[in-house]
């Protein structure tokens, strides 16, 4: 595992490499004479500015498959929360850039004529333009499917599927950029960068998103052992498998699962496990929801699992010691039931603060009440509407705000590790909450569920 202060150096060794990258393509740009020609105005200025758009526009699409692959050292470093916001930024550049270098060079090569009928040239006569129209066509689905409106309209499954065109676009953009870009090729130091990174992009997804995860599932097997139902809508799967000691996974940590129970298999679905890896068996907990969990609750005994990970770091590494405060909503339960067992907090030091809107949604009583028992967890359910619509809460704490409740619920909250779990709005109060509270940012680790 990775120390913390090895964690700050990787993060900020990464962000100084993601500058550097950015630096060194307008560097090439410069050196091909992008800067002259920018200097000189008119419509030459209008195509140098198209060509730094495109590089800039490859380059982050290259950090953002980076971005992509799950390297465990970036996992660890960011964590998941904010590798997902980088990476959703880098995508959304990315895509401006690249209609901007569109826009830009159609112009000025139009030099004042129809745009439009230069559009069409370009496409029918420029060497590798009808990939990169097919590439722009895929990065345009991503995009528009990215859009929180959008996302809100689709399944996971659906979503995830589409969100595999981002390596198809930056595959047939290649074509493009080697035959028609000249500041990919302009010099030997050019070629060497650009291949390089195409290297890296394309080996860290062949590495991390293919060879580990099918290297793990041959040697795991893990297959079904049973299915149990928690709470209303809430499914338990138990799996079996080989050598699952030699598996580099912690309490709080999730798979991408894909179950070969049948058409549609390949889609993926995250899942975190709700208890501690133990002998040879694993146990997830599912909310049922869109089509991917909804099969989950019907499994049969012995389907086959693919797996993909460990992915998070909602884990003891974060640990400091002493009081620990744990907040749950929903189906968010599930890492922090698992690190409810895990941690090595003292008796009586550990506090479980559980959010949902029915009795019946609250899940794992009897692990819960054991932990109560045995290691003095101390058990709040906030059940019932929200207190407001912005609010963590519970209605019974309408008289609070949310800052006051923490500290109500949890005395001397600014010297406890807090772990938080839950939808994404909810996590968000939560966070704001513990920082007004006097939480510092060390202390506060959270996962949110969602997408």
């Amino acid at each position: 595992m990775i120390a913390p202060a090895t964690s700050r150096w990787w993060a900020g060794a990464a962000r100084c490499a993601a500058a550097l990258s950015m630096l060194a393509v307008t560097a090439v740009w410069a050196a091909n004479g992008g800067a002259r020609q920018a200097a000189g105005g008119g419509w030459p200025a209008l195509g140098a500015a198209g060509r730094l758009a495109a590089l800039w526009s490859a380059d982050l699409m290259l950090l953002q498959v980076v971005l992509m692959a799950r390297i465990p050292l970036v996992e660890r470093a960011f964590g998941q929360d904010t590798a997902a916001r980088w990476h959703r930024w880098t995508g959304f550049a990315s895509f401006h850039l690249l209609l901007a270098h569109v826009v830009l060079a159609t112009l000025a090569y139009a030099a004042g004529g129809d745009p439009l009928a230069q559009f069409a040239r370009f496409v029918a006569h420029y060497p590798g333009m009808l990939p990169a129209t097919a590439a722009l066509v895929a990065v345009v689905l991503v995009v528009v499917t990215s859009v929180r409106r959008a996302r809100r309209r689709l399944r996971y499954e659906s979503w995830h599927l589409l969100h595999l065109y981002a390596y198809l676009g930056v595959a047939l953009a290649l074509p493009h950029e080697l035959r028609a870009g000249s500041d990919f090729v302009a010099s030997p130091a050019a070629r060497a960068y650009w291949w390089t990174l195409y290297a890296l992009a394309a080996g860290s997804v062949l590495v991390f998103r293919l060879g580990i995860p099918v290297w793990r599932t041959v040697r795991h097997r893990l297959v079904v052992d049973h299915v149990v139902p928690e709470a209303h809508g809430l499914v338990s799967v138990y799996l079996r498998g080989r050598r699952l000691d030699r598996l580099p996974v912690r309490a709080g940590q999730f798979f991408v699962w894909r179950f070969l129970d049948g058409p549609g298999w390949s889609r993926g679905n995250p899942f975190s496990l709700s208890g501690p890896p133990h002998g040879d068996q694993l146990r997830i907990t599912v909310k049922v929801l869109g089509d991917g969990s909804a099969r989950v609750a019907r499994l049969r005994p012995g389907t086959r699992a693919l797996i993909e990970g460990p992915y998070g770091r909602l884990t003891a590494e974060t640990y400091r010691g002493g009081p620990v405060t744990m907040l749950a909503c929903g189906s968010g339960i599930t890492p922090l039931l698992a690190l409810l067992w895990d941690l090595p907090y003292g008796h009586g030091q550990a506090t479980l603060i559980y959010r949902a809107r029915h009795a019946r949604e609250v899940a794992f009583l009897d692990e819960l009440e054991w932990l109560a028992q045995r290691r003095g967890v101390r058990l709040i359910p906030l059940i019932g509407p929200r207190a407001r619509p912005t609010s963590w809460l519970s209605e019974e704490y309408a008289d609070y705000t949310d800052a006051q409740a923490l500290r109500e619920l949890a005395p001397d909250i600014a010297g406890h590790d807090l772990y938080v779990c839950g939808p994404g709005p909810w996590t968000e109060a939560v966070r704001a909450a513990a920082r007004a509270a006097g939480v510092p940012a060390a202390r506060l680790h959270r996962e949110r569920f969602g997408w």
